[in-house]
């Protein structure tokens, strides 16, 4: 059955115009103003999108969903964030595969897989951690970039002892990527640092949610930032920093990105409209604001949009990671360094970036598109099947009501997570018809779809 989007805006990451969009064969295969009706098979489905905007389907290039973290889970499964995904207007994930240190990295690829397949109902791909890189993790890591289509690593400098490489394994695995053409995605900080600020903090007593912030502060991501781009520096290879938070880690990645590496540059949506006070509520309602990099002062804000409406900032994701509060991130009740990382995002994102970016005058809807879908496309081998709207390309698009007023709340997420970060915050857009390869999955924020229906996206080595 074909689908027919009538009357829309057609707005991408350049292009801004009024047309038809006819959809068959899971691609779009028309474009044009005024498509007559008759023209179409009789069963064909049509979607009025008078006086919206017809965006492509938003792709969210950091999350996670089996994510063992700290003695507990990730609370998502993927039919839940898939469906919480979609109804915001998400209609691609990326997953941070993230095994532990004597784990074989095939298997863990495997394992990650076998919770997506039969689940998703929205397309997705991996990151493949490296967190140990012996003769073996070599072997395998090259497999899983090449054989199955993951040319895209991730590694942490952060978390001393469980997923942090040292210097020699970072400097080995970013030669064999500039090698086979990946691109390494880095959780910059730095691990010994926060290790040792973590130990003086607790044993000074200093053990609640708001001393997250101080035991990794602005400098230590910044170090990270500077340290992972001089090993790019030295091999060549591409690197891309996961939620850059800060002034000061964003500016280390432009001063490398100036002298010549290859660097792309990650914001979430957490830092672009929280800050460090969410985390120091009382009565350890802060925790729920817990995630590293922590929130940051408030002042950071405007330079990330800044740089976003600049497009020196690339994309923005969320680094979901869903832990319930009343029983997994109260394990850090005693330890701030035992809660559970992450502030839930995957459903809120898009509606987030159009009230506070494009509403408040930050960014444009170009740019909305641009950090949101396509350079998330283009930076990690989707590009032009996803992220734009073209003859040819995936029929993943997403019927946006700008006007649409709601407030967010946990009742009405799909999301598995007992509590919402943005509580109560009234939100200006909703995505009203979102479409995976043709198919209507979501509408007006419920999902509507079959699941599963999303498929793995093997991409192809762009970045040698």
């Amino acid at each position: 059955m074909g689908l027919l989007i009538k009357g829309g805006r057609i707005i991408t990451s350049t292009d801004d115009e009024r047309a038809d969009i006819y959809c068959a064969g899971e691609q779009i295969t028309r474009i044009e103003a005024g498509i007559d009706q008759s023209s179409l098979p009789p069963d064909t489905e049509v979607v009025d999108a008078t006086g919206k905007i017809v965006f492509p389907g938003f792709i969210d290039p950091h999350v996670h969903v089996h994510l063992p973290f700290m003695g507990s889970n990730a609370i998502d499964d993927w039919t839940t964030v898939s469906q919480a995904a979609l109804a915001g207007g998400t209609t691609t994930l990326i997953e941070m595969i993230c095994p532990g240190p004597k784990d074989e990295p095939r298997a863990a690829f495997e394992e990650w897989l076998g919770h997506a397949k039969g689940k998703a109902a929205c397309d997705f791909t991996f990151h493949m951690s490296a967190v140990r890189f012996d003769a073996l993790a070599q072997s395998q890591l090259r497999d899983i970039a090449i054989d199955c289509g993951i040319p895209s690593f991730k590694v942490f400098l952060a978390y001393k002892g469980a997923l942090d490489l040292p210097d020699e394994h970072l400097f080995g695995l970013l030669t064999m990527a500039k090698k086979l053409g990946v691109i390494v995605t880095a959780h910059c900080e730095n691990a010994e640092l926060i290790d040792a600020m973590q130990k003086r903090l607790i044993a000074e007593g200093k053990t609640g949610p708001e001393w997250h912030e101080p035991s990794r502060p602005t400098a230590v991501e910044a170090e990270g930032v500077h340290h992972l781009a001089t090993f790019a520096e030295m091999t060549g290879a591409h690197i891309y920093t996961v939620h850059t938070s800060c002034f000061q880690a964003v500016e280390a990645a432009l001063h490398a990105r100036a002298r010549g590496v290859n660097i792309w540059i990650e914001a979430v949506a957490p830092h672009l409209v929280l800050d460090k006070t969410y985390a120091e509520k009382p009565n350890f309602e802060g925790a729920k604001y817990v995630m590293s990099p922590p929130l940051r002062k408030k002042w950071h804000k405007k330079y990330l949009w800044n740089w976003l409406r600049g497009r020196e900032i690339s994309t923005i994701g969320t680094d979901h990671a869903p832990f319930n509060f009343g029983d997994q991130k109260i394990m850090g009740k005693d330890a701030f360094t035992k809660i559970p990382n992450g502030i839930p995002s995957v459903s809120e994102r898009v509606d987030l970036i159009h009230t506070f970016g494009v509403c408040a005058g930050k960014i444009d809807l170009h740019t909305m598109v641009d950090a949101c879908s396509t350079q998330a496309a283009r930076i990690f081998g989707l590009y032009p099947r996803k992220g734009t709207i073209r003859v040819g390309a995936d029929a993943d698009l997403v019927v946006y009501d700008p006007d649409h007023k709601r407030k967010l709340t946990v009742k009405d997420s799909l999301s598995a997570v007992d509590y919402n970060a943005y509580e109560g915050w009234e939100v200006t857009g909703r995505s009203e018809v979102v479409t995976v390869r043709g198919k209507v999955q979501a509408r007006n924020g419920k999902f509507v779809g079959a699941q599963p229906h999303g498929q793995l996206l093997k991409r192809e080595p762009t970045h040698f």
